[in-house]
């Protein structure tokens, strides 16, 4: 059973109206079967967070930003690019996903782009890496998998500390480890499932087309369940708490 004393912080990067800020916060909370109440948010649109709240935090969690691209930047940005220099160097449990990857990764010099031909939104299949296949966060899932995404910006090149865990036919880097610390990303969401992907494009709907979708009635049609994704996170969680020991 989770700790109840345990505190996850989510660094969020919405706007104020955006309605996924809160649904982020409930998908990381089913996710990990904790209350919401166990998640602080802390929004890095208004500056960087102080060391003191990154290290009061049992785990940090970093998602999706709706509105905002880690290739594009914005006067707020290397603040939080910052925040992550400070979470791998003080060896801080974190989960990043979606924007999450792609400003880990930047921020401890890997590169990114915006690439409208490589964007992947929907229901994709990945592969293991050699690596992936051996790590034990995600080797259990096989060596191919489906799991919910959705993204425009790719990360062309990964940082030195970083180890590739999975490829899609489209992308090479989806998933990846941070070596010396408990650090995992991946570009999708493990913790949206079916109708948390449904969720999110129902509040963005210039993505329909991306996933290869004419109407409603036609994505809901080709989005699977992938119900084995969540056990990233729980598999994460264990590692994490074991290395914070």
């Amino acid at each position: 059973m989770l700790d109840d004393s345990l505190r996850f912080l989510l660094l969020q990067v919405r706007n104020a109206d955006d309605a996924m800020r809160e649904h982020e916060v409930m998908s990381f909370a089913r996710s990990f079967a904790c209350p919401a109440s166990s998640i602080d948010v802390f929004d890095l649109l208004t500056g960087a967070p102080a060391r003191k709240t990154l290290a009061e935090a049992d785990i940090v969690l970093l998602g999706g930003s709706g509105d905002y691209s880690v290739a594009r930047g914005g006067p707020w940005l290397q603040g939080a690019l910052d925040a992550m220099v400070t979470l791998y160097e003080t060896g801080k449990p974190t989960f990043a996903s979606c924007w999450g990857f792609q400003a880990m990764a930047r921020a401890l010099g890997g590169e990114v782009v915006t690439d409208h031909s490589l964007a992947e939104v929907g229901t994709v299949t990945l592969e293991l890496t050699p690596a992936g296949e051996t790590d034990p966060v995600f080797g259990p899932l096989g060596r191919r998998f489906q799991v919910q995404i959705g993204h425009e910006d790719i990360v062309t090149s990964l940082p030195p500390q970083a180890t590739l865990l999975a490829s899609s036919d489209r992308v090479e880097n989806e998933a990846y480890r941070l070596e010396g610390a408990p650090i995992y990303a991946t570009q999708f969401h493990p913790e949206i499932d079916r109708q948390g992907l449904l969720d999110r494009l129902r509040a963005y709907p210039s993505y329909w087309p991306l996933a290869g979708a004419a109407s409603w009635e036609e994505l809901e049609s080709i989005t699977p369940e992938t119900p084995h994704t969540v056990g990233i996170l729980t598999r994460f969680l264990e590692l994490a708490l074991g290395a914070a020991t």
